[in-house]
């Protein structure tokens, strides 16, 4: 795909833009995988999260004394802690681990399906100092309820997506996963999201890995993922509704047309995690040969200061496809999470795929 002139010289700024973030490694976003259980059985989970899951939620005294080593380190206002799982409202102490986050002057935010999201526990959740929340709307209720895999799914979480729409001072957007069974209900739901006051909205595509390794249904084809795009750009030319494409993938021509933002995989740069066993890691996704730590054995803070080194020089991600590939030093191997973990050869381009969405 051909970028244009004025759009190459932006690349180019911000390529310099990503070689100093890797060197300064400003830690912005924390992940806390505080448990694996769920109550949905979603059939695109990347976790293959369960509802019995045999792994124990992480204490939070292990987690906030992470924290407390860091906070000395840090300026707290400007480092996100971001609650994942599994379902995090599972836990029965969410607003006791946000309020002691907040107390130390985190801001903190969490992901969730909505279905334990009443308003009674919004309020709880709000009174806690919750900052950010995402809420996953996956279109309308057939559609919603297929993917969730639980036909009470949608109610839950259009009502959780309406209680964000009337609340003040807070951060939030609603996620939508496309996928060929929603794909072209896309234009409507955005109208049902303006109706009800949705003023942010993210649109991610989902990688074959986990449940959805094997499902053909989740995957568009190369003409919907093209068309996708320019669907995107279209709705932020309309400005009615906030609309990003989600941080991963380099998108070519599309770059600073479909997000807020230049493509940059910030795992290890500005984005750490810790998962529910101690691994010290970049964003949730990133497993096995890309762990750095474990909070148990090691010192966080020397693990980010210190290690991270395959996460802040990529130029062992030109293999593969990525070799010879002339659009590498502003992609510089695309999200990481979308690397094999056997060759470590890029098993997802978004480039490629637009390219060939745009020969049908």
């Amino acid at each position: 795909m051909r970028v244009g002139f004025k759009k190459k010289i932006a690349l180019e700024l911000f390529r310099k833009y990503k070689k100093n973030q890797a060197k300064l490694h400003v830690l912005n976003y924390l992940f806390w995988e505080c448990t694996l259980k769920c109550n949905l059985n979603c059939l695109h989970c990347g976790s293959d999260c369960t509802k019995s899951s045999d792994v124990k939620d992480m204490p939070f005294e292990d987690f906030i004394g992470v924290i407390d080593k860091l906070t000395p380190t840090i300026n707290p206002n400007k480092t996100m802690i971001v609650i994942t799982g599994g379902e995090p409202l599972v836990r029965k102490d969410i607003e006791k681990c946000g309020m002691e986050l907040y107390k130390r002057g985190y801001p903190w935010g969490l992901v969730t399906n909505g279905l334990l999201l009443t308003k009674e526990r919004f309020s709880s959740l709000i009174n806690s100092g919750l900052s950010s929340i995402t809420v996953s709307l996956d279109g309308f209720e057939e559609s919603h309820n297929w993917l969730r895999n639980n036909n009470k799914s949608f109610k839950s979480a259009y009502e959780a997506a309406k209680l964000l729409a009337n609340t003040q001072n807070l951060k939030y957007d609603v996620v939508t996963c496309v996928n060929k069974k929603n794909f072209s209900e896309l234009n409507t739901f955005k109208e049902l999201l303006i109706s009800i006051g949705i003023k942010e909205w993210r649109i991610f595509t989902i990688f074959p890995t986990g449940r959805a390794k094997n499902n053909e249904q989740l995957q568009l084809s190369a003409k919907q993922f093209k068309e996708l795009f320019d669907f995107i750009k279209q709705i932020r030319i309309e400005n009615k509704i906030k609309l990003n494409y989600g941080c991963e993938g380099f998108l070519g021509e599309y770059e600073g047309d479909v997000r807020d933002n230049f493509f940059i995989c910030g795992a290890g740069i500005n984005t750490a995690s810790v998962l529910i066993d101690g691994s010290i890691s970049a964003c949730p996704s990133l497993r096995n040969n890309f762990i750095q730590g474990n909070i148990y054995n090691d010192d966080f803070v020397d693990v980010w200061n210190n290690r991270y080194q395959k996460y802040r020089d990529r130029s062992w991600t030109k293999i593969g496809i990525c070799a010879d590939c002339e659009s590498f030093k502003y992609c510089e191997g695309n999200g990481l999470h979308l690397r094999d973990e056997k060759t470590n050869e890029l098993a997802f381009c978004h480039l490629k795929r637009i390219e060939e969405g745009d020969k049908v």
